[in-house]
């Protein structure tokens, strides 16, 4: 028997003994759950999923529920997950195909790949895992355990590597028990072959496994060319009105953290002066900011200094509310879907001030009239 007719037959037998069998997108694998749950999975650990997974679909129990939530609702349950135009790519495949596939995900493979946020990957995922359909899969586990037990060298990522383990996922893909198959390589990639001290002794793969015979698990499969990140560099103002409420305001719908709630930025203290002032009537001068330890955000492509700056205005009359402008107080924004920085930020401010106010002597009790 070839070696790639006994790649899958070895890996099941190691699923059935040692994979994973409890997650909560595994009963039942619908369409629905499985989608959410790749969707989800991206460039993100399954323990951190997991929670997010579980208050997703008890708020979103079905396609159609999601589809009809507002956008606002479905950004403040994925608050913190990070990597956002996931969750906006998630809605508007809902509605499409609320509106043009009754309300199901497409069963063919074409159809699939034309929604927002599925590519090849993913659409496989769905149909070999909810419907048991032989389509291969290659996510970043996949990637790793294929790149190392074929001894592929090169960036996965570049389309040369790329097609070269899309041959083999194919190759190795069966034609039953796909679902499980499919998540036991995931699982192999995720629990014994990790990107760092991969578990090789305990592999079913150890002894004809190029990277592990050449000495190559360390350096296949082969890392992004590195590139310095630029840094950019935002003030960020919490103004905090006489009733404890912060302005938040929508971010716009394309760009870092689009339609998420924010908090307002300037490139600069001078600048967030201007505005304070022709929002509020102060003159600049008399404008004192309490500074917040300043820290760094890394995004993908880039580095954000933030400078996190505390003002408290005494009205705001001035800046009203509006549909992508609002004053809240602490615990109505956490309902908000916020950017993970900035959830944190509110937090630490509320819980400073709450214990500044704990420690304030207590008024004197005032006598009988």
């Amino acid at each position: 028997m070839p070696r790639a007719d006994r790649f899958a037959p070895s890996l099941l037998r190691w699923f059935d003994q040692h994979g994973r069998h409890d997650l909560p997108w595994q009963y039942t694998r619908t369409p629905y759950r499985v989608w959410l749950a790749e969707i989800m999975l991206q460039q993100t650990q399954v323990a951190t999923v997991i929670p997010y997974f579980l208050r997703f679909v008890d708020q979103f129990a079905s396609l159609r529920e999601l589809a009809a939530a507002s956008l606002d609702d479905v950004l403040a349950l994925w608050s913190g997950l990070g990597y956002y135009t996931r969750a906006r790519n998630l809605h508007r495949a809902a509605q499409i195909c609320v509106d043009c596939h009754a309300g199901d995900l497409p069963r063919d493979c074409d159809q699939l790949r034309k929604l927002p946020g599925i590519g090849r990957s993913t659409a496989a995922a769905i149909l070999a895992q909810a419907h048991g359909l032989p389509f291969a899969i290659l996510d970043g586990n996949v990637k790793r355990v294929l790149a190392r037990f074929h001894g592929v060298r090169g960036w996965p990522g570049s389309s040369v590597t790329q097609k070269q383990l899309w041959r083999f996922a194919d190759v190795h893909t069966p034609q039953v028990r796909v679902a499980d198959y499919t998540q036991a390589i995931m699982d192999l990639g995720a629990t014994v072959c990790t990107r760092a001290n991969p578990r090789c002794t305990q592999c079913p793969f150890a002894s004809q496994c190029v990277a592990h015979a050449n000495d190559l698990t360390a350096l296949l499969p082969q890392r992004k060319p590195s590139r310095t990140l630029p840094t950019h560099s935002t003030v960020m103002l919490l103004l905090r009105d006489g009733s404890g409420r912060f302005l938040l305001q929508r971010r716009p719908p394309t760009g870092v953290w689009a339609q998420l709630w924010s908090l307002p930025e300037a490139a600069d203290i001078d600048q967030a002066k201007r505005s304070i002032a022709h929002d509020h009537a102060v003159e600049p001068a008399k404008i004192r900011f309490r500074h917040l330890p300043s820290f760094v955000h890394t995004f993908s492509h880039y580095r954000l200094d933030v400078t996190p700056v505390v003002l408290e205005i005494a009205a705001s009359s001035r800046i009203g509310d509006s549909p992508d402008r609002r004053w809240l107080l602490p615990a109505e924004a956490s309902q908000l879907g916020l950017p993970a920085p900035v959830r944190k930020l509110l937090e630490n401010v509320q819980t400073k001030s709450e214990s500044a106010t704990s420690k304030a002597p207590l008024p004197a009790a005032e006598g009988p009239g």
